[in-house]
Formats: structure tokens, sequence, C-alpha cells
């Protein structure tokens, strides 16, 4: 037994780690990111100040590990629907879906981080930090695709994946911003945009349609370049 001893002052560490994540994250829903302070998560975490710049050392980095754990908790819930359907637009529906209901919550912290879009922001979904999110995230829909009913042409095969990841960013971003009850405009506008997607894929794998594919890799190469 003497070699399960470190497990202790480990768990300890992991569940104050947590705790202060969980303080940030309700302070930064009643307080604004912007307004709240590392001082006042130490103490709504019952921590020093000290103690929580040893776990994080800014409001950033406790952001980015929310990202993270956004991540691992999504991940049973995308394998489920991944296994139950191989309709394509039932999977992207449902994996878009399951990321809305997740972010319920914390609505009001994307928002306020939503202004932070610039590449050399940290907290941008397009910066070098948050690459490994948005990698995981273009992998769920690589799989999406190739799980399901719908022939993709291989000349699109690494490119579609990353233009449904951009699709997600403009789903999420409205939104983020829809005023209407229980954003209803959000769940319109998904359905609608979803027969769309999925008939302009299903379209894009037609012999006719290479010289177009060739347009949208073009486009796609020098947005993401």
């Amino acid at each position: 037994m003497p070699d399960q001893a470190p497990l202790k002052p480990r768990v300890k560490s992991e569940e104050t780690r947590a705790r202060i994540l969980a303080a940030a994250l309700d302070l930064f829903r009643r307080e604004g990111f912007e307004a709240a302070t590392m001082r006042q998560i130490a103490s709504a975490a019952g921590v020093a100040t000290g103690a929580a710049y040893y776990y994080f050392d800014s409001k950033d980095s406790i952001v980015l590990a929310f990202y993270d754990q956004a991540q691992q908790d999504l991940a049973p819930r995308l394998e489920q629907v991944l296994a139950s359907t191989r309709d394509l637009e039932a999977r992207l529906g449902a994996i878009l879906d399951a990321k809305l209901h997740y972010f319920e919550a914390t609505r009001p912290l994307l928002g306020a981080l939503a202004a932070h879009a610039d590449p050399d922001h940290p907290l941008s979904p397009f910066s070098p930090q948050t690459e490994s999110i948005r990698a995981s995230d273009m992998q769920c829909f690589a799989r999406a695709l190739e799980g399901s009913r719908v022939r993709v042409a291989d000349d699109l095969k690494d490119y579609l994946p990353r233009l449904l990841w951009m699709y997600q960013m403009g789903v999420l971003l409205f939104w983020i911003y829809d005023r209407s009850p229980a954003q209803r405009k959000t769940r319109a506008l998904l359905d609608q945009s979803l027969r769309i997607v999925v008939a302009l894929i299903k379209l894009s794998g037609l012999p006719l349609m290479r010289p177009v594919r060739r347009l949208v890799r073009d486009l796609v190469d020098t947005v993401t370049a």
C-alpha cells in the first residue's frame, strides 16, 4: 500500500484546482469576465490569492481550462451521437445541439469572450492557444462525415471538417447574441441551415462539381493560410 500514499496530495490538488475553476466560472457569470479579479476568485474558492495563481496564472488560463473541461465533458455525449445514427443531418444537428445545451449556463461568459476574436488573443477561437480545441472539433466533424451515409469526394475530405467548424462557429455566434425567447431563432436557423449544408455536401460529390470543389479548396486555403 505505500505506493498509494502520493495519491492523496495529488487528489487534493486536483480538487483545489477544480474548486477554483468552478468558483471562477460562477463569478464570471455573476460579475462578468472583465470585472472579476483573481483575488475575488480566490476568495470565492476559499483559497489564498497565491494559491489561485499557483493553479492558474491568469483569468485567461482559467478560461482555457474551461474549454478543455468542456471538451472532456462533451466527449461521451458526442460519442453517443456518432453511434446512434448514420444520417448526416441528424449527426451534425445532434453535435451542435449538445454543445448549445452544454454552454447554455455560460452563454453570458461566451458573449464576453466573443469580443476576443483577434487570432493574436489567447482566448480567440483562432489563436495558437486554442489550436488543440479546434483540431478536436474538426476531428469530430471528420468522423461524423466518415461514418455517415453520404459519400464525400476524396478531394474534399480534408476540407469539409474545417468548413463545418466554421459553420459551427457562425451558429454559436448567432446563438450568443440571439435575444429571442429560449433562443428560438437559433433553433430555426440550425434546422433550416443544416438542410442546406447537407444538401450541398451531397451535391459536391457529383463529377460536374469538380471545378466548384477546386474553388472551395482554394477559398479555404486562403482563409486558413
